[in-house]
């Protein structure tokens, strides 16, 4: 009897034993299962970023990776948890799947939702905007400036576009095909889709009620920006567009030459000039419109959209001769014929020998 239950508490033993062995190791489970899963809530879902602005704009260009993504937004303190961060982009296979483009980065995302927006492509389109633009050069180099496109390839591109030959456009006219705006783009558009983007813009642009007001002046398209850019850099002031436009379309319509100051600063190719002189009308050049008769090959400049709309809607009079004022405020006065035209440039002439103004 004695050695029953001597074995009967020998077994109680055992399984006390156990138990505490069961107890303790399931104890040890759940603390484990407690760190990891605040580890994991940690990284995935506990807020992770923090920008000084509405939105942080992060921009990954080709040639970045992930140590290079890191530097930009650690050196800019976005990220608050860089650890954490760093293990779910691992654990996300990050590294293997970058996306150029640019990305908006709000206050208070959490790694998951940051890490899947860069991983899937979920970029911001930039507000891309060019204006008083001389020339096909000096936009590629403006293309730049706000997207990722070199300047080489998108000037190559657009020289080189066979859409944009078919429509008409060659190298000399192509200035024309761009409306000076400010457009919504993906920051890493390509060159094709960039110059697809440009002549969808264009064709909106260029509505029915534009083009038959540039039917109804004898133009095209493409002649109205020529004149446009001519416009354009004859004065700053938009109130006098389309009186000066309607100036051109006169000297146009009876066959004169246009003798426009502004093609011969195009054509010498020095834009610093203040003052043309008699010299610079003797350039050999398709520009030098003191002796070439009708518009240019091409715009001397992008037209604004003002300058555009000036000659759509030029004003119908019948001066043939304008000048600038002499009080050099930037307006122009103007005359019906050549002896009042004389007597305004040389009053204009003697302003400028008084300010000392000789090229």
């Amino acid at each position: 009897m004695n050695t029953y239950r001597s074995y009967h508490n020998e077994q109680v033993k055992k399984l006390r034993k156990i138990k505490r062995i069961v107890f303790l190791c399931l104890g040890i489970f759940v603390l484990i299962s407690t760190f990891v899963l605040i580890k994991m809530y940690k990284a995935i879902l506990l807020p992770n970023t923090k920008v000084n602005d509405e939105y942080y704009s992060l921009y990954i260009s080709k040639s970045d990776n992930f140590e290079t993504i890191k530097d930009k937004l650690y050196t800019d303190s976005v990220i608050i948890n860089k650890k954490s961060f760093e293990w779910l982009a691992d654990k996300l296979d990050y590294p293997k799947y970058i996306k150029t483009g640019h990305y908006t980065i709000t206050n208070d995302l959490n790694n998951n939702q940051l890490i899947n927006k860069l991983r899937s492509g979920s970029q911001t389109p930039v507000n891309f905007t060019f204006n008083n633009i001389r020339t096909i050069e000096q936009l590629s180099s403006r293309i730049n400036e706000q997207l990722e496109l070199d300047s080489i390839t998108i000037l190559n591109a657009i020289i080189n576009s066979e859409s944009l030959k078919n429509a008409g456009f060659n190298e000399d006219n192509i200035a024309a095909l761009f409306i000076p705006n400010t457009y919504e783009i993906y920051w890493n558009i390509d060159a094709v889709d960039f110059i697809e983007r440009m002549k969808k813009e264009y064709d909106i642009f260029w509505n029915d009620k534009r083009i038959k007001k540039s039917e109804e002046i004898g133009l095209s398209p493409i002649e109205v920006s020529i004149l446009a850019s001519i416009v354009d850099k004859e004065t700053v002031k938009t109130s006098e567009m389309p009186r000066i436009a309607g100036v051109y379309i006169n000297r146009l319509n009876k066959n004169w030459l246009l003798q426009a100051d502004p093609t011969l600063v195009f054509a010498l190719g020095d834009f610093e000039i203040k003052r043309v002189l008699d010299v610079h009308k003797e350039i050999e050049s398709p520009y030098n419109t003191y002796k070439h008769t009708g518009l240019p090959p091409g715009p001397i400049c992008i037209p604004s959209i003002a300058a555009i709309d000036a000659v759509l809607n030029a004003e119908q009079h019948k001066y043939f001769y304008f000048c600038a004022k002499d009080d050099l405020s930037g307006y122009h006065v103007f005359a019906k014929n050549i002896k009042e035209h004389n007597i305004n440039a040389e009053k204009y002439r003697k302003a400028l020998n008084k300010n000392k103004i000789w090229k």
